[in-house]
């Protein structure tokens, strides 16, 4: 009874915001477009995506106010869930919130590397930042050099592993971004015992422990198949949880000498055996994580109506909505069929 008061208020917005999230004919009528204009023309007409691009020529606009656009439509969503979320809930979002904040510091990132321009408009989330974060990514945009850009993070928990990875010998691009994304995984992890209990950490530990396998899975596999990696750079990248691949399972998968070999080893876990088909490559290893994490989380939000699994679904939808919607976007634009467009998109 506790948890169907405390979360009836947020789960109804939640379905009411589900309606707006696009359809599969809606999808399958935006790859049919036949110019981006005309693509951007058909989203204007969509609920979730009238308001924010209600002042958008879609004649002349470019790629990353797009992008820009469709990140900002994310974000408004998740202040939309804030503002109905109480404490609890709310302690969860600042967790999930990282991801928001290590995307941006990604991209802020780059710039800094090659001192080159952003290929964001940052100052359309200056205010969602300035309400979540306490980092000015205003003033993180504008660093020209990796030194100003980690200074700049001084105070923050990313400064400690970013000048981890500055005083080490391997410091490429990859090499800070993949610490990132590390951090994010182990930070979560760990974090999500402390913010949750009972069946809501059931819930989150089933969904993110999924992820991660996957993410090893995906990072295994391309780290062979196109990067012709070795064992010993490989493992530098492994998030180090294990919830349904075992430790000797990923020692397998990271030593196997083929790709073949590895889709063998892959093939006797407890992902080949209920969801990998006969043969996959690089594209279906990516369609299958994207796949099969929509289903685990819906399914959890299903079982779990009245509690942090709504959320997180939703979250996790509309962020993949926006992946779905940018990748038939640039399909358009490269002239792609709608059949190649959905080779890209996964199931929809």
């Amino acid at each position: 009874m506790g948890n169907l008061l405390s979360y009836s208020g947020i789960t109804t917005k939640i379905r009411a915001m589900h309606k707006h999230l696009i359809t599969k004919e809606q999808y399958e009528q935006l790859s049919a477009m036949p110019s981006v204009s005309d693509g951007l023309a058909f989203l204007k007409q969509q609920p979730a995506y009238s308001q924010l691009f209600a002042h958008l020529d879609e004649k002349e606009t470019h790629r990353s106010q797009i992008e820009s656009l469709l990140t900002n439509s994310l974000y408004h969503d998740y202040s939309k869930l804030y503002r109905f979320a109480n404490m609890k809930q709310r302690k969860f979002m600042d967790l999930f919130f990282v991801h928001y904040e290590i995307s941006v510091l990604k991209i802020c990132l780059r710039s800094a590397y090659s001192n080159s321009e952003l290929t964001i408009q940052l100052p359309l989330f200056e205010d969602f930042f300035k309400k979540h974060s306490q980092i000015d990514i205003i003033k993180l945009g504008n660093c020209s050099s990796l030194n100003e850009f980690i200074e700049c993070l001084r105070n923050t928990r990313y400064y400690k592993p970013l000048t981890m990875i500055h005083e080490s010998n391997s410091k490429t691009l990859f090499d800070y971004e993949m610490g990132l994304d590390l951090y994010y995984f182990s930070y979560m992890w760990k974090e999500k015992d402390k913010v949750l209990k009972g069946k809501e950490l059931d819930v989150i530990t089933h969904n993110f422990g999924h992820k991660l396998d996957l993410l090893n899975v995906q990072w295994i596999y391309r780290s062979k198949k196109n990067y012709h990696l070795t064992p010993a750079e490989i493992y530098a990248l492994i998030i180090p949880v294990n919830y349904k691949l075992k430790p000797q399972t990923i020692s397998a998968m990271v030593e196997a000498n083929t790709t073949e070999e590895l889709q063998a080893i892959l093939k006797n876990t407890y992902y080949g055996k209920r969801y990998i088909e006969d043969s996959f490559d690089s594209q279906s290893i990516e369609l299958l994580y994207m796949n099969l994490l929509e289903q685990i989380y819906l399914t959890s939000s299903k079982r779990n109506p009245y509690s942090i699994a709504s959320i997180n679904c939703y979250l996790y939808l509309k962020e993949y909505e926006i992946f779905r919607i940018t990748t038939i976007i640039e399909g358009i634009r490269y002239g792609l069929t709608p059949k190649e467009i959905a080779q890209y998109t996964a199931k929809i």
